[in-house]
């Protein structure tokens, strides 16, 4: 086990991670565009936002590999199968934390159960497991990061 196992996993999870999210959207799977969702809290243009969110959600994914590796190692053992475990909560804590209680705090942009419908209009919260962005958005994420976890969990291994 390796921090570059960690950094270069984390990299390559995340990319599959964006590319599922991003092709389940263009499927009419789901309606939810983390790279914009994240890049939103820091600029109303929509392009400039996008370009944000991906740099955002990139350097989150590398963040959370590392994460993966100290769990790894403090469990002295790492595998694909245990990183598709620790994808399965990933995916619990972003949409039942991260995304559903944390950003909307925080999200200058984001419209919230004390948002009247007379303000400036604002993003749609995501809802529990994101669920307000389509009924199949939960499995798309917990796919994505049940193949992220595992992707990470692999490369971290193949490091030792």
């Amino acid at each position: 086990m390796s921090i570059w196992g960690a950094l270069v996993g984390g990299l390559l999870g995340t990319v599959v991670l964006t590319t599922t999210l991003r092709a389940a959207s263009e499927l009419g799977l789901t309606r939810m565009d983390i790279p914009f969702l994240l890049g939103t809290a820091l600029s109303q243009d929509r392009r400039r936002a996008k370009a944000i969110g991906y740099v955002l959600h990139f350097l989150a994914g590398i963040v959370f590999a590392l994460i993966y590796l100290a769990a790894f190692t403090v469990l002295d053992e790492a595998s694909w199968w245990l990183g598709g475990i620790f994808g399965l909560v990933h995916a619990a804590f972003a949409g039942a934390a991260l995304v559903t209680v944390l950003l909307p705090v925080v999200h200058p942009r984001m419209g919230s159960d004390a948002t009247s419908a007379r303000s400036t209009p604002l993003l749609e919260p995501p809802g529990f497991m994101l669920v307000n962005y389509g009924a199949q958005t939960p499995l798309v994420s917990v796919i994505g990061h049940v193949a992220y976890g595992m992707i990470v969990g692999a490369v971290i291994s193949l490091a030792a």
